[in-house]
């Protein structure tokens, strides 16, 4: 770990950002990649990934991001602590919440009848892959922009809180890409057009990274903010389509139970190597 640590402070938070996020979306390339194996999952296996992909994200969203951004504030805006983390976490909901709005999209389990923003003739591969970038963007930020903060050399964040959200990130990776090229396969989708959307979905972690990476590293004051803007956006991800995709079928107890084990990991990871 501390060999790891060494290697990623002398590349630069830049680099260790699009390093950290490339290996979150190899692992939803890995979980895609088991549709060469099984050509259909047990839905309450998939609910129970899902669960576990929410818990994670719910977890890292205040161990890896409110926190820290609380913690900063207290020191670059001493008389309204409060300030850069709740207008951070509302303008990060915000995005998303317009990503929503403004973007054709359908979730995992929804019928085509159920699409979301504007109404497009669009394939349902293409519907699925919008989803699943859009809970993406925010994931790819929160890791750059923790990286930036640990390159600023503020005490309150740090390589290896960086390297904790990057695993816990990518540890919930491999059941989304599962969750994705799976539906696909069973639709009829070919095995490798499957894999390669499956995967598809994730490609926009490492731009969303550097782009957090570089927005703090240059402009400090916003550190707090940016942490609390991944926040906000993971946690409407989280609320608005990871849940209900898991609660409308009777595995619900099992997605309940994958969301606790999922919250668990990534809070052990972050106490224990943040």
């Amino acid at each position: 770990m501390k060999a790891l640590e060494e290697y990623l402070i002398s590349i630069g938070p830049i680099y260790s950002a699009l390093l950290a996020t490339t290996f979150t979306w190899l692992l939803t390339a890995a979980g895609a990649s088991l549709v060469f194996l099984f050509k259909s999952l047990h839905r309450g296996v998939l609910d129970g990934m899902l669960g576990f992909t929410g818990g994670v994200m719910v977890a890292a969203s205040f161990w890896s991001l409110l926190n820290p951004a609380i913690e900063m504030s207290e020191r670059l805006y001493p008389t309204m602590i409060w300030m850069p983390a709740a207008v951070g976490f509302f303008v990060g909901a915000m995005f998303i919440f317009c990503l929503d709005k403004f973007t054709p999209h359908l979730h995992i389990n929804f019928g085509m009848d159920e699409q979301e923003g504007p109404k497009k003739q669009w394939h349902r591969t293409t519907l699925l892959i919008l989803a699943i970038t859009m809970h993406n963007i925010p994931e790819g930020l929160a890791v750059g922009v923790l990286f930036g903060a640990a390159a600023a050399g503020l005490p309150d964040a740090s390589i290896a809180g960086a390297i904790a959200l990057a695993f816990g990130i990518g540890i919930q990776n491999f059941p989304e890409g599962i969750a994705v090229a799976m539906p696909l396969r069973r639709h009829g989708v070919g095995r490798f057009k499957s894999f390669w959307y499956g995967q598809l979905s994730a490609i926009v972690e490492p731009v969303a990274g550097v782009i957090g990476a570089v927005a703090v590293l240059y402009v400090q004051p916003l550190l707090p903010f940016a942490l609390a803007f991944a926040a906000g956006a993971m946690i409407y991800v989280v609320v608005e389509e990871v849940i209900p995709e898991t609660q409308r079928d009777k595995y619900t107890d099992v997605a309940v139970l994958g969301f606790i084990g999922g919250f668990l990991v990534m809070m052990i990871l972050d106490v224990a190597l943040g």
